[in-house]
């Protein structure tokens, strides 16, 4: 094969079975949305309490952050469609009887089962490989949504004692020879690390399609051995952060709930009954008297112990907006 036809071929298969491991991490995510729904926890935003969401809800903005990953994945098999077979050296055709050039990539099609097509102008084909740094783009995005998603679940399973410790990741092996009990993040650890890899690989795609030179380019073997290692690494990243990870993830319901209990975001879910001003005292002398918000606003007599439950029950934090602030 000439130019880029011989790269269009292999990254379609690649990329098929990286967008079927999106789909089994995006439905064990989904699985655990169903499965935490009820546990209220604290969200934090700039890593400080903030609001009140559940840990379903949580595991439900994952599993969408992966299903557009999915798509875009799904979407750029088309780019990949296109090849340049029968151009010969710089896309004229040159050399090539004419019967080839219109039946070749017939032929590959039925050989390989992948809708190919060949390139309306084969010259700019053969010379132009932008097509594989947009590729290479949404591999990249993809790789960010893992870094961040495994990022979160190492800080949301860290302690677990002196640390948040509202998830419990599968133990996968013993975290230390000198530390007896300790078990670290491995899979999270691994599949960030993996991600990284395919950013770096992504710059040198980028750098390698912008370096041809007029009517070839001659760094597309660099090109292909990224491309197909990031399709790799993303795949295998998927599939193991799904089967060794996500779907053995449990929930410290009892932590949770005591994070919930102490944690100024409480204050928020109350304003629609408590309004600013007393929502904001509440805070400050739950800081102050090392009492949690439930004890503070029961002890004043503001609201009751089963209307506090109410406010910050899964139904009222999920809730879009709340209802106009009582008269005061």
């Amino acid at each position: 094969m000439s130019g880029l036809g011989g790269l269009n071929k292999s990254p379609q298969g690649v990329v098929v079975g990286l967008e079927e491991k999106l789909v089994r991490l995006q439905e064990s995510f989904q699985a655990k949305e169903k499965e935490f729904a009820h546990v209220v926890k604290v969200a934090r935003t700039e890593l400080q309490d903030a609001v009140l969401t559940t840990m379903g809800r949580q595991m439900g903005a994952y599993a969408e952050a992966f299903n557009r990953d999915r798509w875009r994945v799904y979407k750029c098999e088309e780019r990949l469609r296109l090849v340049n077979l029968g151009g010969t050296a710089i896309g004229t055709g040159l050399a090539a009887p004419r019967q080839y050039i219109f039946s070749v990539v017939d032929k590959l099609r039925d050989m390989t089962g992948i809708g190919f097509a060949r390139a309306e102008n084969l010259l700019e084909a053969t010379q132009n490989a932008d097509v594989f740094v947009e590729v290479s783009g949404i591999l990249k995005a993809c790789a960010c949504s893992l870094l961040k998603v495994c990022g979160d679940l190492r800080l949301l399973s860290s302690g677990p004692e002196a640390g948040l410790g509202e998830l419990i990741l599968p133990p996968r092996q013993a975290g230390s020879s000198i530390m007896p009990g300790k078990v670290n993040p491995v899979i999270p650890e691994a599949v960030s690390q993996a991600a990284m890899m395919v950013m770096g690989y992504d710059v040198t795609i980028t750098m390698a399609c912008g370096a041809g030179n007029l009517e070839l380019n001659a760094f597309l073997p660099v090109v292909a051995a990224c491309l197909l290692e990031s399709c790799n690494l993303l795949t295998r990243g998927c599939d193991i952060l799904a089967r060794h990870c996500v779907e053995g993830l449990q929930v410290n319901e009892e932590r949770c709930r005591r994070q919930v209990e102490s944690s100024t975001a409480a204050v928020t879910a109350l304003l629609p009954v408590l309004g600013y001003e007393q929502a904001s005292r509440a805070a400050v002398q739950s800081q102050k008297e090392k009492k949690s918000i439930r004890e503070i606003v029961v002890s004043q007599g503001w609201l009751t112990s089963e209307k506090f439950d109410e406010f910050i029950s899964p139904e009222a934090v999920c809730r879009l907006g709340m209802p106009n602030l009582p008269p005061r």
